[in-house]
């Protein structure tokens, strides 16, 4: 790969951090507005994002907090109730209080608030493939995040792919969009490849994730687009990349090790079964540099906004981009509150920054 196609001027992580507390710090003198937590959503990525609002709410103290059920209805839930929900990766969040509203359109035509400011703690399907963003940009409501259009082009993996392709490193990948066809695509590729991956195109959290060899059985996915891609064997890494100041800024680095026979899916990411994540990761600096400028190209050529975070692979051959996430996850023991800590930038200054980007924009 040619080195031009990742080089950037980083800027330090200790300004970056320096530039998101002044950010912060300059909320409280933009005069009153009302924070709206926004979770659920109708993915199955709902229980992470029960998950995150917990965190944020916690750490924000006095936000509203609006739960999108998966029936479509919009509940305006008790801080309390939420944060004494047990168990949120597992147990699916039931409110108390009836919903307001029957769906999140008419939730965002009457809104019963002046000067509201959407954090989005959604996580998965129609929160973060652009659909909500289009609802509130149709209607000029201040979220945090990417556009409508950076959503939706990362949540489509082989999009995202060609999007980047010029500026990192890539694994041969195909989509596959019936897949009563995904049989001869796996036989084509596994004639080049001993080793492939086998995820949905559009989705996160690791679920529906298969890895296929030579000789050995094809699983039955789900039926919808699969993108099936070369297996690079490596160092799973992960980069967050947030905007700050001067612009965005990569975090450090963490690497994911996994047990013999496990795979960072859902259960290794949130139950901590056969998985652990290193921050920051113990690997060269020349490794660190690239990952960084790896993610931080990616989230540029995407044209992300306030943050994103970065899954790659590091094989002898150089760094290899995977995917971004637009909203990935912000739980306690989410990757990019783990990055954040490690660069000195407390989560609270943050959240307080994704607000400012989102009022600003």
């Amino acid at each position: 790969m040619n080195d031009s196609r990742v080089s950037y001027q980083r800027e330090p992580v200790s300004r970056g951090a320096a530039k998101i507390a002044e950010g912060g710090n300059a909320i409280a003198e933009r005069g009153r507005m009302t924070v709206i937590v926004l979770f659920g959503g109708r993915s199955d990525e709902r229980h992470v994002s029960v998950a995150s609002a917990q965190n944020v709410v916690r750490t924000l103290g006095a936000p509203l907090a609006w739960f999108w059920a998966p029936n479509g209805a919009v509940y305006d839930v008790n801080r309390e109730e939420l944060l004494a929900h047990p168990n949120p990766f597992t147990n699916d969040f039931l409110p108390s209080r009836p919903a307001i509203w029957p769906d999140l359109e008419m939730a965002l035509d009457t809104l019963p608030v002046d000067d509201p400011v959407f954090l989005l703690a959604l996580h998965g399907g129609e929160g973060e493939d652009g659909t909500v963003q289009r609802m509130m940009e149709a209607r000029g409501i201040a979220f945090t995040g990417s556009g409508s259009t950076a959503s939706a082009a990362a949540f489509d993996k082989g999009r995202a792919k060609e999007i980047v392709k010029d500026r990192v490193r890539i694994a041969e990948s195909r989509v596959v969009q019936d897949v009563r066809n995904i049989d001869q695509t796996i036989a084509d590729m596994l004639q080049r490849h001993e080793k492939l991956v086998l995820k949905p195109l559009a989705g996160g959290s690791s679920r529906g994730l298969f890895f296929v060899e030579q000789g050995s059985e094809i699983p039955q996915v789900a039926n919808v687009p699969y993108i099936v891609e070369q297996f690079i064997a490596g160092r799973e890494l992960t980069v967050g990349v947030i905007e700050g100041g001067d612009g965005p800024f990569p975090l450090p680095v963490i690497e994911i090790e996994t047990d013999p026979g496990a795979r960072f899916d859902y259960e290794g990411k949130y139950l901590g079964k056969g998985t652990r994540e290193i921050c920051p990761a113990k690997i060269p600096d020349a490794m660190r540099d690239e990952a960084q400028a790896m993610s931080l190209a990616a989230h540029i050529a995407l044209g992300c906004e306030g943050y994103s975070r970065s899954d790659l692979i590091a094989s002898p051959e150089g760094v290899y981009f995977l995917e971004l996430n637009t909203l990935p996850g912000l739980t306690t023991s989410s990757l990019v509150p783990q990055q954040l800590h490690e660069a000195a930038i407390s989560f609270r200054d943050f959240l307080e920054q994704q607000i400012a980007i989102a009022r600003e924009r």
